[in-house]
């Protein structure tokens, strides 16, 4: 996959389309937030600040995000990342729901991974490592990132319902693995405490939000520098 150029205004945004025999995905992401190209195809239109507002759809002077994969929660569960992530965010899925749920959430998160990767471009002048906790009331998230270029991940988070809205639970670690294989990054995520699942799963997604906003957060007086001892990722 090619890699991102920065705009004009030094905006790291890249665009990708993937389809499969089970889902088709667009997605529009730009990791330091602003305006962002529409999506191509003719429903994604409505995107427009002008759309009805949907319930995974939030404009603000310095973010544009519309997530639409068909499944309500892990909607919900997108858009809370592109929020505290600081990113500039659309994403439609069009998938085969009429097997289940397990193709379009792992595909979105894929194909978001791949995004970030590429939106990311080469790995020199950033920060590398990010890490936070997120509470949600009486849940309290970690998430530990490296953009080592080594995917790996360690997910737990605890959850004991069947389905959270329409989405299973069990694709809700699943989807966070999926991020990080192709995203090409270390990702340690666990959910410390919480009786409430949808407050554990928010939690997860929003402590990984601010730990990726962290490590690929541009380092001053870095430029060009790749953080590695090898001199390479």
């Amino acid at each position: 996959m090619p890699e991102a150029k920065a705009d004009a205004d030094g905006r790291r945004i890249y665009s990708i389309d993937r389809a499969t025999a089970e889902t088709s995905i667009a997605i529009s992401l730009s990791l330091d937030g602003g305006d962002i190209p529409p999506l191509a195809d003719e429903e994604s239109r409505s995107a427009e600040k002008t759309a009805p507002r949907k319930h995974a759809t939030q404009f603000s002077a310095s973010q544009q995000i519309d997530i639409d994969t068909g499944i309500g929660f892990l909607d919900h569960m997108i858009h809370a990342l592109a929020k505290h992530a600081g990113w500039s965010l659309f994403l439609r899925c069009r998938g085969d729901l009429h097997i289940d749920d397990h193709h379009s959430a792992e595909d979105s998160m894929l194909a978001l991974g791949s995004a970030f990767r590429a939106a990311l471009g080469p790995a020199t002048g950033i920060a590398r490592f990010g890490h936070a906790y997120a509470p949600l009331d009486e849940a309290l998230a970690r998430a530990v990132v490296d953009i080592s270029n080594r995917p790996f991940s360690v997910i737990e988070l605890g959850l004991t319902r069947e389905k959270i809205g329409d989405l299973s639970t069990e694709m809700l670690p699943h989807c966070l693995q999926s991020f990080a294989q192709n995203a090409r990054i270390t990702l340690h995520v666990d959910v410390l405490r919480g009786a409430n699942d949808h407050h554990r799963a928010e939690s997860a997604f929003k402590a990984l939000a601010c730990a990726c906003r962290m490590a690929a957060a541009r380092r001053q007086g870095g430029q060009g520098e790749v953080i590695s001892t090898k001199g390479v990722l």
